[in-house]
Parts: structure tokens; sequence; C-alpha cells
């Protein structure tokens, strides 16, 4: 696949994949948004799907977002748009305290920072855990590897995951709510 990137996989290997992307009201298990790119991290990622879920649904208040996506340009973005961002700090290589400010921390990352430290940011970073599980069931389902070519395709198949996914999610939602 000439649009695939060769990436460094779980096992060690390499091999030409994408990065997938999925965005999901985590409480209800939704997904709501999904992408794929030839980006082999997902540093730098959060800003463009944010301002995708903008366009799709308005701004959200705030996002909760896997540790990968702390890129400290996007938080500071996120923060002069309102945007509270909720994700772990990545552990330093020196063993400093990855809540402590840095000198190069502009507002929004010395908030973050603080944000994260306290326990009502640590709290709220726990409701992100269901939506790990619309991973899970992707991979249950099967999706370990792609048979398709092209990031269209890619995306059309992730896209068929997701309609799979919230069509079951909703019918377990209507149960609750029964």
């Amino acid at each position: 696949d000439p649009q695939a990137r060769v990436m460094k996989m779980a096992d060690g290997g390499f091999r030409p994949a994408y990065n997938c992307q999925i965005a999901s009201v985590a409480e209800g298990q939704i997904a709501i948004a999904v992408d794929a790119t030839n980006v082999g991290s997902d540093r730098g990622l959060m800003r463009p799907m944010q301002e995708r879920l903008a366009g799709l649904y308005g701004h959200a208040k705030r996002y909760l977002v896997d540790g990968g996506f702390n890129k400290h340009e996007d938080i500071e973005w996120a923060a002069s748009q309102g945007i509270k961002v909720y994700g772990p700090p990545a552990n330093s290589k020196h063993g400093s305290d990855p809540y402590a400010p840095r000198p190069e921390d502009g507002p929004g990352m010395a908030a973050w920072r603080r944000r994260m430290k306290s326990l009502h940011g640590k709290s709220v970073y726990k409701r992100r855990a269901p939506g790990e599980c619309i991973n899970a069931r992707f991979r249950n389902w099967g999706l370990r590897q792609f048979t398709v070519r092209g990031r269209e395709k890619v995306l059309t198949v992730l896209r068929w995951f997701a309609l799979a996914n919230n069509v079951l999610a909703g019918h377990r939602l209507l149960a609750q709510a029964a």
C-alpha cells in the first residue's frame, strides 16, 4: 500500500500500517469520529481531531485524551479555545516530577499540569477508561490488520466497525433505559 507507512508494531516488528484514531463519548461507548493517518505517533493529532469534532458537534468544554496525544502546542491551543484537556503527563526520562511547571510552559500547559496533578483532574481522567472498550471490541471483532489498500478504504472499514459498535451500544443503552 503506497499510502501506508512502515511503523513499529507492538510485537517489535516493522510493517506497513495506519495509525487509527477513534473519538468517543466515553460513558456510552459511542464512537463519534474516526480517522486513519500514516503518522507513526499520536503526538500532534489531538488538535486536528478537536477541530473536526468542533465542526461536527460544536466546541466541547473538555477533552479526555490518551497520554500519547499530549503535545504542548495542542494543549496551549486548546486552552486558548477555552477547552480543558485531561490526559496523563509523560514520565520524564530524568525522573523529574511530570506535574512540576517548566520554564518553557505557556499558561495553558501550566494550567494543564496543575489540573492533572489535582485529585479532581485525576478523577475526571478516569472517566476515559470506558472509551478504551471500543478499541478492545474492535480487536475482538477481528480488526487487527486491514485487508484493503489506501487510506480511504481503511477509513471505510474503520467507519463500518464504528457503526457496528454504535448500533450495539445503542441497543444496550436503550435496554438500560427501559
